[in-house]
């Protein structure tokens, strides 16, 4: 929010029930890429919750810390409190962050007696990461005057301060717009309504407030992806701040809150119903301890690789010299998913035929995005049954990577982390 205010070595998810039966098939005398018996790993993760609990306790004080206190600086309305009262598990795997209309307490806000309370979440001091896929599926209220947000500070802000810090918002919602989230970063020079974001708006005048949403970004050194339920919808690079300076390649802390009030969604009025709530699902961060996590190599021990680093649909994906760049970071989405520059890896065309090309692209949740490592370190597209494979068994740079019957061979093995 506009205010003072991760890939360890990346396995790929086992296949679904639906498709542990399936076998691949190669050529005579050819073991098959037994995905079937892949174990069921997924990417490292080094921070999460799922608010499992009894209904009525506090959150995890070993994973987060509750705010107290109002926020003269945005102009919000809501005193934030201590204990469960504001910030409660359901009973059901949910944390429901709720405001209320009330001051039992006889709250001092900066405008006077505080008219409302709620909740804020932080998890400074406890966890920070620094690069990643960075997510919470969440259900957000509706009405007048409410600003949820899932976002993130600079784990500097105590000695340099904001805007210094940096911040990064995963998603934020002002009332007045229940079908659009907005993703945004704030920095030295582009802070406040200055800061630099886009929105993303539900097709057919769906609202947020029906359905939990999957809200996230991808965050390698100078880049940061945003995306709604796997749909990317922008990216930004230091080339976007007009030479301002670009403070997000270090280690940011995560906070939860929601707001009633400020100068962005203004107050709430007798449209807006409370009891309020953010019903937060999960909160997971997926992050890398090295500067280099996340390749993976294959053929002469060369990387996959997005060629020219090119983010745009359609952009090959080949094999190159290791080179540590975000090009050849790749993450493993919840869904099964292969991940670099924000998109997916992505077999051209929803082919299944040996020699179909593989391309970065949006990622869909469609088949042909989905993919497996088999216990012989096949990466096995299940929907083809082929593997990931080195067109020509070609070890230099530019190659283009290709799905093949499953062979054994050496251009098909790979070696993640």
């Amino acid at each position: 929010m506009a205010s003072p205010r991760l890939l360890r070595r990346c396995l790929f998810a086992a296949l679904s029930a639906a498709l542990a039966g399936s076998a691949a098939v190669g050529p005579a005398g050819a073991a098959p890429a037994d995905v079937s018996a892949a174990p069921a790993v997924a990417a490292v993760s080094t921070f999460s919750d799922t608010f499992d609990g009894p209904a009525g306790a506090a959150v995890d004080p070993a994973k987060w810390q509750t705010e107290t206190g109002d926020n003269v600086n945005n102009h919000e309305r809501q005193y934030y409190t201590a204990g469960n009262r504001n910030a409660a598990l359901d009973g059901q795997g949910h944390l429901v962050i709720t405001a209320r209309r009330e001051n039992p307490a006889g709250y001092q806000c900066w405008y006077g007696t505080c008219q409302y309370t709620s909740a804020r979440l932080n998890t400074s001091g406890k966890f920070a990461a620094q690069y990643g896929h960075v997510e919470a599926r969440m259900k957000i209220p509706r009405g007048q005057g409410m600003w949820p947000a899932f976002w993130m500070l600079g784990d500097d802000i105590g000695q340099v301060g904001w805007p210094d810090s940096g911040e990064i918002d995963v998603m934020e919602n002002v009332g007045f717009e229940p079908s659009t989230v907005h993703g945004t970063i704030h920095g030295p020079g582009y802070s406040g309504s200055g800061g630099i974001g886009a929105g993303y708006t539900l097709p057919g005048g769906q609202a947020f407030a029906d359905a939990f949403h999957t809200f996230a970004v991808d965050w390698a050194p100078d880049s940061i992806t945003w995306s709604v339920d796997g749909n990317v919808y922008e990216r930004r690079t230091p080339a976007d701040l007009g030479g301002k300076t670009w403070v997000f390649n270090k280690p940011f802390f995560l906070i939860l809150n929601l707001a009633v009030g400020g100068y962005w969604p203004g107050d709430p009025d007798g449209s807006t119903a409370f009891p309020a709530q953010l019903v937060v699902d999960s909160v997971s961060v997926t992050t890398s301890d090295s500067p280099t996590g996340g390749a993976i190599r294959g053929l002469a021990g060369k990387c996959v690789d997005v060629a020219g680093a090119n983010p745009a649909n359609g952009t090959p994906v080949q094999l190159y010299d290791c080179n540590g760049t975000a090009a050849q970071r790749w993450t493993v989405g919840p869904d099964g998913t292969l991940r670099a520059l924000g998109k997916c890896l992505d077999v051209t065309g929803n082919a299944t035929a040996d020699g179909s090309t593989v391309q970065l692209w949006d990622c869909t949740g469609g088949p042909n995005q989905k993919w497996a490592l088999s216990p012989a370190n096949d990466i096995v597209n299940p929907q083809a049954d082929k593997c990931l494979d080195v067109t020509g068994n070609n070890a230099a740079n530019g190659t283009r990577l290709q799905i093949w019957t499953c062979t054994g061979g050496a251009n098909q093995k790979w070696t993640v982390g």
